[in-house]
């Protein structure tokens, strides 16, 4: 309760320090997580298949047994935050600490090296210095004329970095990849009814052809092209109904009865996102019902019992703020962009939690 003065109540003084702490500290989380990941802690114990006592987790570290207490302390924060699992193992004659062992949380076999929907790539990415540095910069970009923090921070935009510096350009593309295989495996399978009765399709921004992979094998009898900046398909090889196409999306996409475009227009700002979206609808030659642009990206909504997935899409607002020109846009801001880029109609369909697929018509 406040008191009458204005100041704080005890509670109020002691939570309101423990919530901020809290931010404060927001980063240990994630790069706790980063240190687990480069450890290779989640295969280790993954491939141990049973839970791991602390002292066979070191040992397969191939680390210092005196680093032991440290390993303990960065797993009891890693088991709070529910990545990893603490059970009872039989261990005859052993004491309290090493009758428990770790094991996998659900959340963590999704940062499995081997697990075809890993969004490990995806961390990596985002929890590199070059990616983390422009939040150095936030407040400094407030106060100047640059574009984004990234650009603050390194001088050019992020597209442009990504041309020029192999390592990025590496990391994205993996990262793309991983998380369009989590993407195409619950859309194929909920929402293969989106691709029914199309003869082609252009994945524009397709990256390294993940996506376009996945529709040429579930729809053989569409004819699927990976499109994106040379530098990004040159070598890579197509198949039987499958093909990498070079260009750039701003001057003109090859003609299909579909266009894709999966978390590309969240990288963009309005203008730009209508000069897509009108390439776009210049390059669907079917004018029936096959005829659409098919996106997959974040609707901003807030429902009552969806926090969690409301501050991932406003974390990730934040993100397009830092790196890139774009935002997350809620159905107000698409509808917005289809009516100015000259579409007529549009669905929506809320398959991914925080990301939704959208099927608009010119």
């Amino acid at each position: 309760m406040t008191l009458q003065n204005g100041e704080l109540s005890r509670d109020q003084l002691l939570d309101s320090q423990a919530h901020i702490w809290n931010h404060i500290f927001g980063f240990i989380h994630s790069m706790s997580l980063k240190c687990a990941i480069q450890l290779e802690i989640p295969d280790i114990i993954s491939r141990h298949g049973s839970p791991m006592l602390l002292s066979q987790l070191v040992e397969a570290l191939g680390i210092d047994q005196e680093r032991t207490p440290f390993v303990y302390r960065l797993m009891r924060l890693l088991v709070h935050t529910g990545f990893f699992v603490k059970q009872s193992v039989s261990t005859p004659g052993g004491g309290d600490e090493e009758g428990e062992g770790y094991s996998l949380a659900p959340t963590s076999r999704l940062l499995l090296k081997d697990e075809p929907l890993s969004i490990r790539p995806f961390l990596l990415l985002v929890l590199d210095p070059m990616l983390v540095d422009p939040w150095q910069h936030l407040s400094k970009w407030f106060q100047n004329d640059d574009a984004t923090p990234f650009h603050t921070t390194h001088g050019r935009m992020f597209w442009d970095l990504a041309g020029q510096e192999p390592k990025l350009n590496q990391q994205f593309n993996e990262a793309m990849a991983s998380d369009a295989r989590l993407v195409t495996t619950i859309i194929l399978k909920h929402c293969g009814d989106a691709f029914e009765g199309i003869e082609s399709i252009i994945d524009v921004g397709g990256g390294t052809g993940t996506v376009a992979q996945a529709i040429a094998k579930a729809f053989p009898n569409i004819r699927c092209i990976s499109f994106d900046l040379p530098h990004v398909v040159n070598g890579l090889a197509g198949s039987k109904n499958l093909s990498y196409v070079g260009g750039d999306m701003f001057e003109a996409i090859p003609k299909a009865d579909a266009i894709l475009l999966k978390w590309i227009l969240h990288d963009w700002d309005d203008e730009e996102c209508i000069k897509i979206l009108k390439r776009c609808r210049e390059a669907i030659t079917s004018k029936d019902n096959r005829g659409k642009l098919i996106i997959i990206d974040m609707v901003m909504k807030v429902n009552k019992g969806d926090n969690e997935f409301l501050e991932t899409q406003l974390l990730f607002d934040m993100l397009m703020m830092s790196l890139v020109t774009g935002r997350e846009r809620s159905e107000k801001d698409w509808a917005k962009l289809f009516l100015n880029a000259g579409y007529t109609d549009y669905k929506i369909t809320p398959i991914l939690r925080f990301r939704s697929l959208i099927e608009v018509y010119p």
